[in-house]
Parts: structure tokens; sequence; C-alpha cells
């Protein structure tokens, strides 16, 4: 294992790229914890509510809040999913090209295991957007008449 100063950069520059993806799982990650973070406020609120007296509006909204918080729990955990085999790919990365293990297969597989979880967190994600303007959406129209 006589690593070269050269082969360093070059291992670097291969793990740079998945970096940057890494950055923008994390961002994502901060835009839902942030939804999330919401949500709870707002549940805490309605329950509040509840507490002093029955309330038809408040306990639908709860229904639909706990609808957002459960595919925001499903966006977090694909977007997590995504996160944590980034993170292999780009040890996985430095192996392979330090130790010469033949690791390409596994890192292609894990590529497109993370691709799937991303793309899975922004269809969580935009559903619970869709549930979220429906609702709104209702709302506006009950309070419009």
């Amino acid at each position: 294992m006589n690593i070269q100063t050269n082969d360093i950069g070059h291992v670097i520059q291969l793990a740079i790229a998945p970096v940057f993806l890494l950055t923008g799982v994390a961002t994502k990650l901060t835009v839902l914890m942030n939804r999330l973070a919401r949500i709870i406020d707002r549940t805490r609120v309605l329950k509040e509510a509840l507490r002093k007296a029955p309330n038809e509006e408040c306990s639908e909204e709860l229904d639909v809040l706990y609808t957002r918080w459960q595919l925001i729990n499903y966006a977090l955990t694909s977007s997590t999913a995504c996160g944590l085999l980034i993170c292999v790919i780009i040890a996985f990365l430095f192996l392979d090209d330090t130790a010469n293990l033949p690791l390409d297969r596994y890192i292609a597989g894990m590529f497109v295991l993370a691709m799937v979880a991303l793309i899975a967190s922004f269809i969580f994600l935009l559903r619970e957007v869709f549930v979220s303007f429906r609702y709104m959406r209702m709302h506006l129209h009950d309070t419009a008449r």
C-alpha cells in the first residue's frame, strides 16, 4: 500500500462529487426538520385548544397534521438513508483507489440505492405539500361561505 501524493489528490477528486451531493442532502434535511418543527408547534397549539373545549375544526386539523407528520418522517428517513449511503460511497471510493479493492460494483449499487432514497424523499415531501395545500384549499372554501 504505497500511496503517492498524486494518488491522494486523485482519490480526493473522486470523492468531491459525492460530497457536494451530501451537502445538498444535508440542506434538504434542514428543510424537512423545519417543516416537522412547524407541524409539532401547530400540534401543541391545537392540543391546548382542545383541552379547553372540544372543537371539530381542531380535531380535523390535527388529523391532517398527523398525516403530514408521517410523510415528513418518511422523507426524513429516506434522506438520512441517502446521506448514509453517500458517506459509505465516499469511504468505498477511498478504499477502492488506495487499497486496490474491487469495490466498483458495490459503489455503483449503493449510488443507485442512494438515488432511489433521494427520489423517495422528494416524493414524500411533495405528497406532504399536497396534503397541506388540499387542507388549506378546503379551509379557504369553508371560510368563504
